[in-house]
């Protein structure tokens, strides 16, 4: 009934979460109304009407929406149709036929970023009480939502930098300096937007160029402020601040010049050491502007998750406790479980996950597992959507006894065999390991990773975001849930584009065929 096309143009920024759309979409559809819903107040707001189409019970509209699209968020979209009987705006005021809801990451990850949905009889809006429309119970029609991406906002930068004169940090040798880059948000906080490699053992580090998407530095805005913050690599990860600087990828794109040399600045010691020049500075060699032509990869990205049940955790029966049942509210792991999964699930088209523990003792003789499936089915550990590992890993919480150690190894070889089986770009496999933080296996854990990147990835793959980081004090989690959610899973859409390239594989124009992936071999208990 209805034509949703999504496509990428201007990149905007948004002031609720801080994030930088991935692209824009435009969308298309009958008098077919458009609703957005906001991540904090979850009201429903009209974001734009169609054309009328007259005398017709398949109405093709014309009529586009742009929107944002964010990889990293869950956006709600809400479709109601009417039939037009006069020329007033006032919707009361005509006949209501049929409504549906989605999200937007649900049509742009179905095959072809084609979705079909069927149209509910009831107008639900949140404000006033269900409308029946049409025959209640019966068949209301279907909507049809296509999504293409918009071509603009794809230019790319490549740069690199190089350093002189650090500060030395290190006591028994020089320093291992590597860059955090951060995006300014209108509100005057910052966005890490891009790390670079660390360069061992010297205060005149020449690091590698990389390439960034323009909207990733600056949402297009090229006088909008840059801050680069210069650390000293420690390998336990209390790395050692060197100084800082801002710039602006308008000053950037003038490439090698006296311009382009920035004192890294200490604010600390500035304030304490009266003779204080700097710490250091920072060059930019260059800086290459290229327009980014349109990628299209029809890839099924499956999610696994592996949920931490050692005894560190606390007795799930005590309100202490991250795996504490409350029979009221969602768990510390639940809630990071739903935040992410909501929107990751868009992405597989059979909403089929694996979902493991580890550190437990499991029935029925009690042995120390560290990749048990939550659902008790050691040959098929697949859950029916969120909503079936959210079951799955309630029920696992009454058989299982909470033990150690915390090994994350198991479970990350689970995964690698099924990714290292799959190499076409077909599909693309992410693993969310939720846990209270304390590794027992570091070296296995760190030859599991070192195996991926050098079998499959050559590129970094891990991202560490902690809980704790977004815990809302009032209570309130729904926004601080989507802000953990989009920190998790931002690099995912560079990182699945660079996988691509480092295989040679093309972006493709049609999708190919799906068929969903063998069940996960048994896990060992």
């Amino acid at each position: 009934m209805d034509k949703l096309e999504d496509m990428a143009s201007v990149c905007e920024f948004d002031p609720i979460t801080g994030s930088i759309p991935a692209t824009k979409v435009e969308i298309t559809v009958s008098l077919c109304v458009l609703y957005t819903q906001g991540v904090e107040s979850k009201q429903w707001r009209e974001f734009g009407r169609t054309e009328v189409i007259d005398n017709t019970l398949n109405p093709d509209f014309v009529r586009k929406y742009i929107l944002d699209y964010f990889f990293e968020e869950k956006q709600n979209l809400r479709f109601d149709i009417y039939d037009i009987d006069s020329k007033s705006p006032d919707l009361a005021k005509h006949d209501f036929l049929g409504q549906t809801f989605c999200t937007l990451g649900e049509i742009v990850g179905s095959p072809g970023s084609h979705l079909e949905k069927p149209l509910g009889s009831e107008l639900q809006t949140q404000t006033e009480k269900p409308q029946t429309g049409g025959i209640p119970g019966k068949n209301c029609g279907t909507i049809i939502l296509t999504a293409e991406e918009l071509g603009n906002c794809r230019d790319c930068a490549t740069m690199q930098f190089c350093a002189n004169k650090l500060d030395k940090k290190d006591f028994f040798g020089r320093s291992d300096p590597f860059m955090m880059f951060y995006r300014s948000n209108e509100d005057g906080t910052f966005t890490i937007c891009h790390k670079t490699e660390v360069v061992k053992n010297t205060l005149n580090p020449v690091w590698q160029p990389f390439t960034i998407p323009v909207r990733a530095l600056c949402n297009g805005d090229y006088d909008r402020s840059i801050k680069v913050e210069v650390y000293d690599w420690d390998r336990d990860g209390s790395h050692d601040f060197i100084g800082e600087f801002t710039t602006s990828y308008r000053e950037l794109s003038r490439g090698q010049s006296q311009f382009n040399v920035y004192e890294v600045v200490n604010p600390k010691k500035k304030l304490k050491k009266r003779r204080y020049i700097n710490s250091g500075t920072v060059s930019n060699e260059f800086t290459i502007l290229k327009s980014c032509t349109n990628q299209y990869f029809f890839t099924q990205i499956h999610f696994t998750v592996a949920i931490d049940f050692t005894a560190s955790n606390g007795n799930p029966s005590q309100s202490t406790s991250l795996h504490y049942m409350n029979p009221y509210q969602m768990n510390a792991y639940a809630m990071a479980l739903k935040a992410v999964g909501e929107i990751i699930q868009d992405y597989d088209s059979d909403k089929m996950f694996p979902a493991l523990g580890f550190g437990a003792k499991i029935p029925p003789d009690g042995r120390v597992s560290h990749e048990f499936p939550l659902n008790g089915n050691v040959d098929n550990p697949y859950c029916n959507g969120m909503e079936g590992i959210l079951e799955a890993y309630h029920e696992s919480l009454k058989t299982v006894q909470l033990y150690g150690p915390t090994n994350f190894a198991p479970v990350i070889n689970h995964v690698a065999r099924y990714a290292a089986a799959v190499q076409d770009g077909s599909q693309y496999f992410v693993l969310l390991i939720i846990t209270d933080g304390v590794i027992s296996d570091m070296a296995q854990t760190k030859e599991a990773i070192v195996n991926i990147v050098l079998l499959l990835a050559e590129r970094d793959i891990v991202q560490f975001v902690p809980f704790r980081d977004y815990m809302d004090r009032t209570g309130n989690h729904v926004l601080s849930m989507a802000r953990l959610a989009k920190d998790v899973l931002a690099e995912i859409p560079d990182q699945l584009i660079l996988y691509m390239k480092s295989r040679g594989i093309k972006p493709n124009q049609t999708p190919p065929d799906y068929s969903p992936p063998g069940l996960s071999p048994t896990p060992t208990v």
